[in-house]
């Protein structure tokens, strides 16, 4: 179907504010690092919850940032472990807050999003490393989280190759164990060869060209395509991983991997949906405040949590 009337004015309008101006994939990370940032500054107020703490945990190389969130309504409840999207070079706490605080509220369930190291300074396998300290913390606090005891593991693009790839550590690792994992058009196979990179990779926010300046700033000029910490596609075996919804998007270069990485772990026996968004292009769940389509896939999204790690009922 044609992209979502929305998403077409946020196309028009960004592409009039970039102008003549170089293209992230010209530009030093830190100049992208600033512009991903102000993507919040168009989102308007945050959503309200009960509370929000940012703090350190230990983690491979020092401190490590999380910033907690914890949904209004009371009484235990499951934690997400969530992991921003940026290309593994780009994003933070404040890029993700609004959908943070918007899938804590709407789930009923706390976050916990992960500040991780990020390429070039920090190549790959510095997020994996971080993202693993994170899970395995969570889990050893979930008294100071939600309470529950319940662990879910997420993230949008990068972030969601984290989640995937953490959920495959810790099957093999034997624990912890986690109820559920929340993939968001996640980049899943950095060999980038699939249908959907050239025939979406121009016009609709996330570019080839960018991905390939991300593959590059990630995990170097011979990124590891094989090694499955980095392609989770790729894995020996999907089988025994926790139940999954994974969201796509039309118009998304990464929307093919997405689909086929749904139907490997179907195909490995595990309980993993797939909800593909029509209309619908890459960052359209973050960009949910201003966009219906996204809103939809949070309350989606939600609807999940709740029923994995969400309060008991009774």
């Amino acid at each position: 179907m044609p992209l979502d009337p929305q998403v077409q004015g946020l196309i028009d309008a960004m592409a009039q504010m970039q102008g003549d101006a170089p293209k992230m994939s010209e530009q030093p990370p830190e100049v992208g690092r600033e512009a991903y940032r102000g993507l919040a500054l168009l989102l308007g107020d945050p959503q309200p919850v009960a509370d929000v703490v940012d703090r350190t945990i230990p983690g491979p190389a020092g401190d490590l940032g999380v910033r907690i969130y914890r949904p209004s309504s009371g009484g235990p409840t499951g934690t997400l472990v969530f992991f921003h999207g940026g290309g593994g070079v780009i994003g933070d706490l404040d890029s993700h807050d609004h959908l943070c605080r918007l899938l804590c509220d709407r789930a009923g369930v706390a976050v916990m999003a992960v500040d991780y190291r990020l390429g070039p300074e920090d190549p790959f396998p510095a997020a994996v490393d971080d993202a693993w300290a994170a899970v395995t913390w969570a889990a050893d606090h979930t008294d100071e989280l939600g309470g529950a005891g319940r662990i879910a593991v997420g993230g949008d693009s990068a972030g969601g190759m984290l989640a995937a790839v953490v959920a495959v550590m810790a099957r093999d690792a034997g624990g912890p164990a986690l109820g559920f994992q929340l993939l968001i058009y996640p980049w899943v196979d950095m060999g980038m060869g699939y249908p959907s990179i050239d025939e979406n990779g121009e016009g609709y926010l996330l570019t080839k060209d960018t991905m390939v300046w991300f593959r590059r700033n990630y995990a170097g000029d011979e990124p590891p395509v094989d090694d499955w910490r980095a392609s989770p596609l790729r894995a020996e075996s999907h089988a025994d991983l926790p139940p999954a919804l994974v969201i796509t998007a039309e118009y998304d270069p990464l929307r093919d991997e997405g689909m086929a990485y749904a139907a490997r772990l179907q195909a490995a026996g595990v309980d993993a949906r797939l909800s593909n968004y029509d209309g619908q292009v890459h960052t359209f769940i973050q960009l949910a405040p201003i966009l219906s389509g996204g809103m939809r896939a949070v309350d989606e999204a939600a609807a999940s949590l709740r029923a994995h790690i969400g309060r008991p009922v009774g």
